[in-house]
């Protein structure tokens, strides 16, 4: 088995990288993808911190722009009542909700699997992060 410079497993580092995206968040993520970048050498390893990192942006994107719903349907609520108008939501609301946790249980899937993959130094196909992340890596 290959090993890092650290002296784990190429594997063992890459399902961290992939654990800590979705334990850890950000910040962990972007070290740990910032010293395999900066200091290993296996293009796999490299490529799987790279993609925790943007699995990670993509999940976040997603929720933001499910998040400016309400938030638009909030102005228009704003708006209305300036003129003594009255709009409701509620069903919206709910709706935004499930969609939320939703994402959130898929998030968990996804990166529970990339972890569990890169421990055997295989990967899950996510075709919109691949695609960035072969933009970014070629």
């Amino acid at each position: 088995m290959e090993k890092t410079k650290l002296g784990i497993t190429v594997g063992a580092l890459g399902a961290i990288t992939c654990f800590s995206g979705l334990f850890a968040g950000y910040l962990v993520t972007i070290v740990l993808a910032g010293y395999v970048l900066l200091f290993e050498e296996d293009a796999w390893l490299k490529r799987t911190c790279v993609k925790a990192v943007a699995t990670l942006a993509f999940f976040s994107v997603i929720l933001e722009l499910i998040g400016l719903v309400p938030e638009a349907f909030s102005f228009l609520y704003d708006v209305a009542s300036v003129f003594d108008g009255v709009v409701s939501f509620g069903k919206l609301n709910q709706i935004i909700s499930v969609l939320t946790s939703a994402i959130g249980i898929i998030k968990t899937i996804v990166f529970l699997a990339l972890g569990f993959k890169a421990l055997k130094k295989q990967t899950v196909i996510i075709p919109a992060v691949d695609t960035l992340v072969s933009k970014i890596m070629d």
